[in-house]
């Protein structure tokens, strides 16, 4: 029979070591929680990650075409962006090329807010931007260089601004016959995607280039 003392002494010993691994079965089963705590807003950051209503200032790096550009945020990966609330003609429809210059020559190079709203179904951006205190979309607009957006519901919330354009016959309301981009899209179809030029080699690597293929002097 084992006396009382030594029992007491056995259940003060069992009791801490029970307490201790429970511990460390609770501190197990946390780390992988904090872990991935952890490890979400660097997938976030990786992947380019906006939220909604986010503001993402940068610089208008390049216009696509009258609706389409390039924000480059300091430190940040470029972020392609569709202008909200607006559609301009394609770049292959008529007055596209006008369209896509007259963005160029308004906000080519110029710092710029984006408000982030969504992504379309290409992976853009979709968001208002702003260049010198105005919104793009509006100036496109009133400047008859792009429609209101139309929805199911309504003619769209720059109407306002189309009307004035069309009233003062700007940009494609100077002629009658215009044809929004969106039923140009239904019998042709998208604009092909413009290619991007590779880059100019300094006049060094044109040299080098040229020895490399020039052929072999015989010996």
């Amino acid at each position: 029979m084992k006396r009382p003392g030594s029992l007491d002494s056995a259940r003060r010993l069992a009791l801490p070591l029970a307490f201790s691994f429970a511990l460390g079965l609770a501190g197990a089963a946390a780390v992988p929680e904090e872990a991935r705590a952890q490890a979400a807003p660097a997938a976030s950051a990786r992947a380019g990650a906006l939220k909604k209503g986010e503001g993402i200032a940068g610089v208008i790096s390049r216009v696509i075409d009258g609706d389409t550009l390039t924000l480059q945020p300091p430190g940040r990966p470029p972020i392609e962006v569709r202008l909200r609330d607006i559609d301009a003609p394609e770049i292959c429809q008529d007055y596209g090329v006008e369209a896509k210059k007259a963005l160029e020559g308004f906000a080519l190079g110029k710092p710029a807010t984006l408000t982030f709203s969504a992504h379309d179904s290409y992976g853009r951006a979709v968001g208002g931007v702003v260049v010198e205190g105005q919104s793009l979309s509006k100036w496109m607009v009133a400047e008859g260089h792009a429609w209101s957006t139309r929805t199911r519901f309504d003619r769209g919330p720059l109407m306002k601004e189309e009307r004035m354009a069309t009233a003062l016959r700007r940009g494609v309301h100077a002629t009658s016959g215009a044809v929004m981009p969106k039923e140009f899209r239904k019998t042709h179809g998208p604009c092909p995607r413009p290619r991007r030029r590779p880059p100019r080699l300094s006049s060094r690597r044109r040299r080098a280039r040229r020895l490399s293929r020039a052929p072999s002097a015989a010996r």
